[in-house]
């Protein structure tokens, strides 16, 4: 798994039928000092996370075994929503901290 920021949504009106319903984001990832990768990736998202927030991306056939939905055409899926993230005792991220 990966820690990534939404950064935004994809809209798509044409899409695979098992895809349906489905929200996309469009994810940047971050290093472990919490600083932007110039790396983007489209995600499912199956937790309603929303831009600004911090998330952990599940990627490959996990993406895929989410329980109670159907195998879906998916390489990468918003798995949870991070509150905080520490480094050998050093707060990185705390999302309470980022709407203050």
């Amino acid at each position: 798994m990966q820690i990534a920021k939404v950064r935004g949504t994809v809209v798509s009106t044409h899409k695979e039928p098992s895809l349906r319903g489905v929200k996309f984001l469009l994810l940047q990832f971050v290093d472990e000092e919490g600083q932007e990768l110039p790396k983007y990736e489209v995600a499912a998202d199956n937790v309603g996370a929303g831009v600004d927030e911090w998330v952990l991306v599940s990627r490959g056939s996990a993406a895929r075994q989410v329980p109670g939905s159907e195998q879906r055409p998916v390489d990468a899926a918003v798995v949870a929503i991070i509150d905080t993230v520490s480094v050998e005792n050093r707060s990185v991220y705390s999302k309470r901290d980022q709407y203050r």
